[in-house]
């Protein structure tokens, strides 16, 4: 059974530092790409970051330089680091799993909540 489960979500005040996982299971980790997406109340969902063999590691303009995106294939986790977070960084926070080869197979997580107030 395929398994995303994401953590390390919560309340910052802006200026602040989180780190978000996703653990995952029931498929082959180190043969999938990677990313993060966030969906903000009332917008649509956008891509964060993503990792992957072929592209290595990008980042959305708005987080360049603040986030960073990173794996550990031996613990089968996913990780998301956020510095210097600001209010519009507030949102849902999904992990996907990305497969194009043999065929496209997507798998997402349930989502994590992070909150940038003061």
């Amino acid at each position: 059974q395929v398994q995303l489960v994401e953590s390390g979500g919560g309340l910052v005040q802006p200026g602040g530092s989180l780190r978000l996982s996703c653990a995952a299971s029931g498929f082959t980790f180190s043969s999938y790409g990677m990313s993060w997406y966030r969906q903000a109340p009332g917008k649509e969902r956008e891509l964060v970051a993503s990792i992957n063999t072929v592209d290595g590691t990008k980042y959305a303009d708005s987080v360049k330089g603040r986030f960073t995106i990173s794996r550990n294939n031996d613990k089968n986790t996913l990780y998301l680091q956020m510095n210097s977070l600001k209010p519009e960084d507030t949102a849902v926070y999904y992990c996907k799993a990305t497969r194009t080869m043999p065929t496209r197979t997507d798998y997402w997580g349930q989502g994590t909540q992070v909150t940038v107030s003061s």
